[in-house]
């Protein structure tokens, strides 16, 4: 037998029904070839208790009718008795008796009964009564040979071993099939999910009117595939416009560096073109850094510096790092922090947080217009609000601001100086201290991004 036969799962089924029903057939079996060997003693034992005690009763009659002559009523008493063995003993003597011998007689002393005594090959059941008659006491016995019961059980053992093993075969095949059967389904799921692969995974399982649990299966299965399927488009989505987004500056970069090694120029224009090739350098960088962080945050190898700091403090030097980017677009930048509120938590990080939210509103607030940083405690959370009176959010693009290279409408673009990545940062380091980011816009009445961290 090959390891995959023994292997499979109908095989395994079908072994463990076959062990179990031949347990409850065996067990069966015994059961009832126990009971009907106890049946027929029993009734074996009715029908000579029943004439043991005939006899009896027709002893004392009959000791009358002969005068006390005990042979004599003896034998009158196993005349009248048809069928069986019967025996009259006195003092272990037999006065009369009929196919029932006895080795030592039967003392009436110590008669009981039922009892097995030796007899031929399977013995002789024996039931005996105690008579009483004057001074004189006598044994009345009734038996019968065990051949007829050791016969009928005989032919109940040979069809128990005939019939046992054709049971096990039937039940064999049929747990085979049944497994066959119901298993089905699984094979009909493995050849669909082997057709399944990177490019189709918008494809599911089709099970049909399956089992309960053949169908959680594939129910299970198919939200994996959808899953899968989300984040290989969220990958393929991703590397577009990484590759997108790195092309760009490095086309800058190529260009600047062909215009100037193409001929003999003067050193301002040479300094001209370093200045673009340091400018989109930067650009370049950054971006690096902001994919290098996302995905170390994927796999989860970015371990938060935690420590004791002022998160009002946090919040005003941030303010003050952007100041001058509001100020050269014209755009009234103010910083509202309570009383001391301390906090415990990745500093660097959430510095980051900040500045990004406060970079995005001075970024797409038109001039003249005003940008709102506001730290508030309320129970055990902390809410960062960062408000602007911006060009705002269509709400259908709301849910995915989130996420990675997503730009709103066509004021996000790179020409204003950001990746799409900032508002992913954003959600990755409130999640990664136990918090989160919420937005409430309305297009043309500017944004407002949340951050709620607990205590």
């Amino acid at each position: 037998m090959s390891r995959n036969f023994t292997r499979s799962l109908r095989v395994r089924l079908t072994a463990w029904y076959v062990a179990l029903f031949s347990a409850l057939f065996l067990f069966f079996g015994l059961f009832l070839y126990n009971v009907l060997s106890h049946a027929l003693l029993n009734r074996l034992d009715d029908a000579l208790t029943s004439q043991a005690a005939s006899a009896a009763t027709l002893l004392p009659d009959e000791m009358q009718e002969e005068h006390g002559n005990a042979p004599r009523a003896a034998s009158e008493v196993v005349d009248e008795l048809h069928g069986g063995g019967v025996a009259v003993y006195e003092n272990r003597q037999p006065l009369a008796a009929r196919a029932l011998e006895v080795p030592g007689g039967i003392d009436p002393a110590t008669c009981r009964s039922p009892m097995t005594l030796p007899s031929g090959q399977w013995g002789m059941r024996v039931v005996c009564n105690r008579v009483d008659i004057g001074s004189r006491s006598f044994a009345v016995a009734a038996a019968e040979p065990l051949d007829g019961i050791a016969a009928e059980l005989a032919v109940v053992r040979r069809v128990l071993f005939f019939a046992a093993p054709l049971m096990i075969l039937l039940a064999a095949l049929g747990g085979y099939g049944l497994a066959t059967r119901n298993l089905a389904p699984l094979g009909v799921m493995t050849r669909q999910a082997r057709g399944i692969g990177g490019r189709n995974l918008e494809k599911r399982l089709e099970i049909g009117d399956a089992a309960e649990e053949l169908a959680e299966m594939a129910a299970s299965f198919n939200e994996l595939l959808a899953r899968l399927d989300q984040s290989f488009e969220s990958m393929r989505r991703f590397v577009a416009d990484a590759s997108h987004e790195l092309r760009t500056p490095i086309s800058v970069i190529r260009g600047e560096a062909d215009v100037a090694l193409s001929h003999p120029r003067p050193v301002e224009e040479y300094r001209e073109s370093l200045a673009v090739i340091l400018d989109e350098s930067r650009r370049l960088s950054r971006l690096v850094d902001d994919l290098l962080n996302l995905a170390r945050a994927d796999a989860g190898n970015v371990k938060l510096q935690v420590q004791e700091f002022y998160l009002n403090d946090l919040l005003a030097e941030c303010c003050r790092s952007v100041q001058a980017l509001a100020a050269a677009r014209s755009i009234r930048l103010e910083c509202r922090t309570a009383g001391d509120v301390p906090f415990r938590g990745d500093e660097e990080l959430l510095r980051r947080l900040i500045v990004n939210l406060l970079d995005n509103a001075i970024r797409y607030t038109p001039e003249q217009g005003s940008v709102t940083a506001a730290l508030e405690a309320s129970g055990h959370d902390l809410h960062i609000r960062v408000s602007d009176t911006g060009v705002g959010i269509a709400p259908e693009a709301a849910p995915h601001l989130f996420e990675r290279f997503y730009r709103a409408d066509k004021a996000r673009t790179r020409e204003g100086g950001g990746f799409g990545l900032g508002l992913a940062i954003v959600k990755w380091i409130a999640e990664s201290h136990k918090g989160a980011v919420d937005l409430t816009s309305q297009p043309g009445a500017g944004s407002t991004f949340t951050v709620t961290l607990p205590r």
